[in-house]
């Protein structure tokens, strides 16, 4: 049965684009804000609105309690948890479930299933995805690691089993630096999601990140919309998204599809979600990882597919089918999404939280805009960056690159100590590497390490 009311346990433009699919279902929505965002964006675009907290995340947007209290008081039956925060917590999902609440996502169980990267690789494999060689679950050791290191080949990755974000991942390229980099990853580990656990895996120098987008419902149906090119990215975090993927032959397009949906019905997937895979220079795919939550760069696939994935969502919890089928998918053209962040590339990325004294988003054909943001607002320095993304659609991918950086040009964002990575996006769509399609995971790296970082 479809939410009488949903609450959505988030902020910025997450939960403004979840309001809006919500207002056109003819859903009620609540809104969850911290002493810092009684006057942001997404409060104004609920129809009721409770304060949890002070700005620290801890103490409001992941404080459990709070957020269960506001959903009972206000009557709100399904709680929408957007990305981050509490979004692939399973014990968050259970906590609704025991009070009678719909979490929109898919179930705690399989939350644990994927949640657990080491775990999922055997999982994948059992399903018949190629996966790289690695270790069978968590590595208790650094000398566990050294044995696997030696055995697999260097350079490996070390990565975080329950981590996410790009956060807690590290590469050895020999023995001396992988026990230094165990350790290192442990402790971060421990620091960002309470759980120490690590695995090792071969790692791929130069390769494309490469997502599908899965459906799943409780009828057992699973498809996919296509797959999402998310390469361009600094330190494991993606700048720039695009679907289709560019020089991606369509033997193994379908092939990441069939993965995708292979994998997605072997632990029982419902709702929306990614599997990732790295693809190297010689054109071999490999499982990465599952993303049990709507992604940043969902509109991408929804330009691309005309669907509204938060709306499919919402169907799945529901316990209804999902609105169509794989053959009634098609994609058309091409999309391009650019992260703007409150960041100046030309200090490492620092973030750059300030008054927004100018907020003017482009508009025009095949253009649109999220955000949480208004001009007049202030960006607080307690939460992610993000102050908006830019995407963009249009028939082919060079018309689509031409409107991103037009769009880019037109985006004004001005305040006091404010930088925004827009001046930075459009030099590297400008890039010939980009253009060609032939950039991999390391080009942003690259580039920014022979080249001035722009500003502007």
């Amino acid at each position: 049965m479809r939410p009488r009311k949903i609450l959505i346990a988030n902020r910025g433009e997450i939960a403004v684009r979840v309001a809006r699919t919500c207002r056109e279902l003819g859903i009620p929505t609540v809104a969850v804000y911290s002493s810092a965002d009684r006057t942001a964006g997404h409060v104004a675009a609920c129809d009721e609105a409770v304060s949890i907290g002070p700005p620290p995340a801890r103490r409001s947007y992941l404080y459990v309690p709070a957020i269960i209290e506001a959903a009972l008081r206000t009557g709100a039956d399904a709680i929408h948890p957007g990305y981050g925060f509490l979004s692939e917590d399973a014990d968050f999902a259970r906590i609704c479930a025991a009070h009678g609440i719909t979490f929109v996502g898919p179930r705690p169980e399989v939350m644990d299933l994927v949640g657990d990267k080491a775990r999922v690789r055997a999982l994948m494999a059992e399903a018949g995805l190629p996966v790289l060689p690695g270790s069978d679950g968590a590595v208790p050791s650094p000398a566990d690691a050294e044995r696997i290191g030696a055995e697999i080949g260097y350079p490996v990755i070390v990565k975080a089993a329950a981590g996410g974000g790009g956060r807690g991942i590290a590469v050895a390229r020999d023995a001396g630096e992988l026990r230094e980099v165990y350790r290192a990853t442990t402790a971060l580990a421990q620091q960002l999601f309470g759980d120490g656990s690590v695995y090792v895996e071969r790692f791929v120098p130069a390769a494309r990140h490469v997502e599908v987008q899965l459906l799943g419902d409780a009828s057992g149906a699973v498809i996919h919309l296509g797959e999402r090119d998310c390469s361009l990215q600094r330190r494991n975090q993606k700048l720039v998204e695009e679907a289709p993927s560019p020089l991606l032959p369509d033997d193994l397009r379908h092939r990441l599809g069939a993965y995708a949906v292979a994998g997605a019905r072997h632990v029982g997937y419902t709702g929306a979600g990614t599997m990732e895979f790295l693809v190297d220079a010689d054109g071999n795919a490999t499982f990465m990882e599952i993303n049990a939550r709507i992604q940043v760069e969902h509109p991408v696939t929804e330009l691309l597919t005309g669907v509204d994935l938060i709306a499919e969502q919402i169907r799945a919890a529901s316990g209804e089918r999902l609105s169509l089928t794989q053959d009634q998918v098609t994609l058309t053209g091409a999309a391009i999404e650019c992260r703007v962040n409150a960041e100046d590339p030309a200090t490492g990325f620092r973030p750059t939280p300030g008054l927004l004294t100018v907020f003017r988003p482009p508009g025009g054909p095949g253009v649109r805009v999220d955000s949480g943001f208004a001009q007049g607002d202030r960006v607080p320095p307690d939460y992610d960056s993000l102050i908006a993304k830019l995407v963009v659609w249009a028939p082919t991918r060079a018309q689509a690159i031409a409107r991103a950086d037009r769009a880019l040009a037109e985006f004004a964002v001005e305040g006091p100590g404010v930088a925004t990575t827009i001046p930075l996006l459009r030099a590297l769509l400008a890039q010939p590497e980009f253009a060609a399609g032939t950039h991999t995971t390391a080009f942003v790296t690259d580039y920014l390490t022979r080249t001035p970082v722009p500003t502007g």
